[in-house]
Order: structure tokens, then sequence, then C-alpha cells
């Protein structure tokens, strides 16, 4: 294995991590589309908007609707599949599949349990039966009953939404997931349904004139999220139209053009990120702050000289500029910005060729940074001050986020809680198993590690109570998932709630690149996409106890 070149005098030292970085690829490695597994999605097409197969799970099993390559999924998914297959031929990089738990699309690093989490012996309310829906009613068409035949220590489906939609052949985007107070929001197409968390119940609906585009899991304390609509209907409109949400209520707040900076500010796609009051539109290459509270414009990375910001990143109370310099090399460099002007307050350059591909946290700091050219990465732990503290070094296969905009948000099987990174590994050999790997922050080590157990994958959910929540997904539909909390120091997972076997495992296992929330003891798993081809489809489930 070999480590990045040095970068120029009085520069960071270069990322290293996972025992060092990767060498060059091995044998059998196919090259993607452009030879590129870090590049940026193509910002003429969509496909980063599809949902994509798994970060270590495997699709859906055979058959079962929603699966890739069921009628009506889009044919455009081989690009994904190749570029997980040449990252997977490198040491630490992930095996040939993704597993995207709501992360991509825009999305930001969920806070599942941020609300309040029971212990495993409260008991939410639930309902007292499973009713089906079109995604904007209380139930419609034949009903089915998904707790008949559960066995001994299950829990139960509380309720459970299908939607019926005539839309385009390529499908509608389905990203977005909000649980806030009593209600789950859901975006369904162009609509944002707010639903009863205890059986389902729609509260509101906010129908809007083109598709939701763009969203972040952020929101801010008093309920409100800043969702992104397309420009129009059609196939090349920009991810322009932001408008401010209050979840708890269903009312929509103010609406802003984001403004292009210049010719080559592209909005085809784009994401939202919250701190404080501040809320920014990250695209292409121009990222754009907006006051929540008002609507104004703060600032944009459109900066004069030197480094230019492409993304303005938030979390907690702190903001972060992923900038590209412009040099000869075009040099990437993280910031400290202030949230409420941008102006930075510290600098950390990154080697020649290394770019950032992901923020796990921003405070505290943690981003997977990698070289297209080189197919090196590693994950660095960076201080207040922008100084590194450390590499992550682990033996493992760990999974590259999906793909989609350099520096998005979250990267779905990851947590960070008490200065400590979860990172779920690929799968191990032959695809049924795979581990939680605890790091600490300030020394790059491995603190543990939890083995998923046979037949099953664990993913981070978030962490609370000095413990760990996890999803722990069967690979078999006939048995359900299970929520799972793991000791802060390391240790056997506790069983915080059993999905029920039979008819609703079936349809627990066919969720394609799902979205997931636990909070208050209720599971909610969501689709990304819809087929949108005028039958009834699963959108969205609720599990309790």
């Amino acid at each position: 294995m070999t480590e990045p070149p040095q970068p120029p005098p009085n520069q960071p030292p270069p990322p290293s991590g996972y025992g060092h970085l990767p060498g060059p690829p091995q044998p059998g490695y196919v090259p993607p589309p452009g030879g590129n597994p870090y590049a940026q999605q193509p910002a003429t097409a969509p496909q980063q908007q599809f949902p994509q197969p798994g970060y270590g799970f495997p699709p859906p099993p055979q058959g079962v609707p929603g699966a890739p390559g069921a009628p009506g999924v889009p044919g455009n998914r081989k690009p994904v599949v190749i570029i997980a297959a040449a990252v997977a031929a490198t040491l630490v990089l992930g095996t040939g599949a993704y597993f995207a738990f709501g992360r991509d699309g825009g999305g930001s690093p969920k806070q599942p349990v941020a609300q309040g989490s029971t212990s495993a012996d409260d008991k939410p309310s639930g309902s007292p039966s499973v009713d089906t829906g079109d995604g904007s009613g209380n139930g419609a068409g034949e009903q089915q009953d998904f707790n008949a035949g559960r066995g001994p220590g299950e829990d139960k489906v509380l309720w459970y939404k299908s939607a019926k939609i005539d839309g385009p052949g390529a499908g509608i985007p389905s990203k977005g997931q909000w649980v806030v107070g009593d209600s789950v929001v859901k975006a369904v197409g162009k609509s944002l349904v707010g639903y009863q968390v205890t059986d389902g119940k729609q509260k509101w609906k906010l129908d809007f004139p083109s598709d939701v585009c763009g969203s972040t899991d952020q929101t801010t304390g008093d309920g409100k999220t800043a969702v992104l609509l397309k420009q129009d209907d059609s196939d090349t409109a920009d991810c322009n139209q932001l408008k401010l949400i209050d979840l708890k209520s269903g009312k929509e707040g103010w609406t802003k053009t984001v403004e292009q900076q210049n010719l080559f500010d592209t909005a085809i796609s784009a994401y939202p990120s919250i701190v404080g009051d501040t809320v920014t539109v990250n695209r292409l290459i121009s990222s754009t702050a907006y006051k929540i509270s008002t609507g104004d414009k703060l600032f944009t990375g459109n900066v004069p000289e030197g480094c230019k910001p492409h993304a303005y990143i938030g979390g907690g109370t702190k903001m972060i500029g992923l900038a590209t310099c412009e040099d000869a090399d075009r040099t990437a460099e993280v910031q400290g910005a202030d949230p409420a002007t941008g102006k930075k307050s510290w600098t950390y350059r990154l080697p020649k060729g290394f770019t950032v591909s992901s923020v796990y946290s921003v405070d505290p700091l943690v981003i997977d940074v990698g070289n297209r050219d080189t197919k090196q990465r590693a994950i660095l732990s960076l201080g207040p001050d922008g100084q590194k503290r450390a590499s992550m070094s682990a033996e493992g296969s760990f999974g590259i986020c999906p793909g989609g905009d350099e520096g998005r948000q979250g990267c779905g099987t990851s947590a960070v809680a008490d200065d400590t990174l979860y990172l779920a590994t690929a799968s191990a050999t032959g695809g049924k198993s795979n581990e939680i790997v605890a790091f600490d922050l300030g020394s790059g080590k491995a603190k543990w590690r939890t083995p998923s157990g046979d037949n099953t994958f664990l993913a981070p959910l978030g962490a609370e109570k000095g413990r760990l929540i996890a999803y722990r997904k069967s690979l078999s539909s006939d048995k359900g998932g299970e929520i799972v909390a793991v000791p802060a120091a390391g240790g056997n997972p506790t069983v915080l709630l059993h999905n029920p076997s039979g008819a609703a495992s079936k349809v627990e296992s066919a969720f394609y690149s799902p979205e997931l929330d636990y909070v208050d003891g209720r599971f909610f798993l969501s689709v990304t996409r819809l087929q949108a081809d005028g039958k009834d489809e699963k959108l969205l489930m609720a599990f309790g106890k």
C-alpha cells in the first residue's frame, strides 16, 4: 500500500487511515464510466435521485414488489452498480452494493432519537388495527392484517400507508421523512403529508406545483424545515424553489427562488442544510444562505478570490464551508464559517487530488476524503480550530457514501456521538453479516466492534442515553428486523423492538433504499422513490409495542 504524495510546505500532512490508505486497484478492477468513483454524478441527469442498493445490504429478494428489476423501476441503475464494483477492488472501500438509509437526495444525518427515545420497557400507544392508504388519507382499498401470526415476543405493525399515483415512466421522488412531536411527515412527489404517529391518520397535506427535489433531515427548534422544489415539471428544470415548512402545523412559510451566481451555477441537483437561523442551498459549484426567520439572503459562496465554497453545511451550532481553491491543482479546502455571515475562521487544505466526499458530522467535525485518481481514501477528525486530530484506522471494508453532490451531508450507515464515530462495515465474506465499528475520534483507533449475527446486517441510526441505536435488518423475508441498543462501551446488543414476521416482514424486507427513524419507541420506515404506475405501492410503515 502507498501513502498519498506529500503536500507542499506549510500544508497539513496528507490524510492517512484505515492502516494507511489503500494502494492501486487489485486484479479484477473494472473502472466505472469516467474512472472516478469519487466524482460527482452528472449534473445533466437525475440518476442520483434514484434509490440505490446498498451500502453492504443486498437488494430485496427477487420477486418482491419494488425490488430492482421489477416492472416500472428505472433501468439506469447499472452505472451505480459498476461504480460500486469498482470501488470494491480496494482494501477499505465498499462491496458491490449500497444501502442508502435516507441520506441520499439531499439528506443530512438523521437524529432519530434526539426528540427523546423511550426505554426498552416503555410502550407507546399504538393503533388497534393496521390500515392501508393512498398516501393522503386514512386507508383505502383492501386492508391486510400484518399482525396476524406474530411470533412470541414479536412487536407489531402500528399502521401502514400505500400510495397510488400516476406519474412519468421513470417514477417520482419520495425523499423526505421527519418525526416532529406527534407527527411523522412524508414527502410524496408534489406533496408533503403529515400523519399521526400513533395511528397513521392524516393530520394535514400540502400540495405543491412541482416535485420536491431536495430536502434536509434537519429541523429548527420549533419544528420547521426547508425543502426545494423544481422550478417546473420539465426534466431539465432547476431545483431552485426554496420553501420554509412548519412540520407541526403543515403551514407554508416564505418561498425564495435561488438565483444563479454565474453561468456555470447549475441547480439541477441541490440540497439544503440548516444551522441556527440559517439555511443554505448547496449546488454543484456554489451555495447561497438565507435567514430562516425572514427569508432574507445572507451570503453566497461566490467570494471574489481565493477558495470558493460550493457548500455550507451546518450541524449543532456550527457551520463549515467546502471550497475549491483557484490554483492550478484546484485544491480542496475545508473552512470554519460563521452561520450568519459566512466569514471563515479557519482553514484546512487537503493534499493535491483529494476532495471531501462526505461529512459525517460538523460538531465534532468528521469528514470522508478521497483521491479520484489514485483511489486513496481516509476518514479524518478535525478539531474546532481546523487542525487534524486523527485518521480512522481499522481492518475491514467500509463502503463509500452513495453518489451525489460532493460533500453531501450524511452517509447512511454512520452515527457520531460522544467523540465516537460509529461506522458499519460492508458485508463480510458471503454477504451474510457485517459489523459496527466504534472509532475514537481523538486517536482514530477502533474501540470495539459488534457483529450483526448470522443472516443480518447492522446499521447505526443514532445515539442517546449512553448507547448506540441501530437497525438490525434480517436478510430473510420471513423474519422481521430489529431495533437494538449497544452500550457506548461496547457489548452485546439489547433488542428494543422486534418487528413481526409473516406478512409484515415480507413487506419490510421489500423497502428499497428506505428512510428510517426510531423515535419514542416507534420505528418508521418509508420509501425514497415511487414507481407511480397507477397501482398501489408501499409508502410508509410504522412499528411499535
